[in-house]
């Protein structure tokens, strides 16, 4: 016990001797050093501190969606959700300019509601799934190269039809165009 007391007062936090701040600082240098090391020049080759998305482009012209199926107004909402996305997490300018770098354009091939909950004592629908698909190309107008293009890419998301929660059809949509819209931006990243 005494021997304790004696290594206890020694190494005491109030006074740490000057062996125990030097180890720590190199320690703490040497974990600096990994993470820096591990990160990679290029972001297809690891983690890097640059920006995934592609450099030289600065504006994306953003039409809104053409809508094939019987869901209307979806098309404006899921518009709204992809620029609103578009200009909180990318480097990018939404324009309807002619003038821009990119245009992203897209089709919604299917607006689907489901139900998934059922009141066991009324049968009326507790919950609804709500699912919308698209087809999207995201091309580069100055070189005509396309970016990006994806077919059946779809965004799922709930709500609640019932008397107290008082959720509608536009809010399940709005949700699920939110969803899809997230989704559907993050797959413009380089090296995807």
């Amino acid at each position: 016990m005494r021997i304790f007391a004696k290594l206890y007062l020694r190494v005491s936090p109030a006074h740490p001797p000057r062996s125990v701040l030097a180890c720590t600082a190199i320690l703490a240098a040497g974990l600096l050093g990994l993470v820096i090391g591990g990160c990679a020049a290029d972001s297809r080759d690891g983690y890097a501190f640059d920006s995934t998305y592609p450099a030289g482009i600065q504006t994306v012209r953003l039409p809104i969606f053409e809508n094939q199926t019987f869901a209307h107004g979806v098309e404006a909402q899921l518009t709204e959700a992809i620029a609103k996305e578009l200009l909180r997490s990318t480097p990018y300018a939404v324009t309807n300019g002619t003038q821009a770098d990119t245009v992203l354009t897209g089709v919604i091939t299917e607006v689907e509601m489901r139900p998934l909950s059922r009141d066991s004592d009324t049968g009326y629908v507790q919950e609804i799934a709500v699912k919308i698909t698209v087809d999207f190309d995201w091309r580069d107008t100055r070189s005509g190269k396309l970016l990006v293009s994806r077919r059946a890419f779809s965004g799922v998301d709930t709500f609640v039809p019932t008397v107290r929660s008082r959720e509608t059809v536009e809010s399940g949509q709005t949700a699920t165009a939110a969803r899809l819209a997230g989704d559907l931006v993050r797959t413009l990243r380089t090296g995807w």
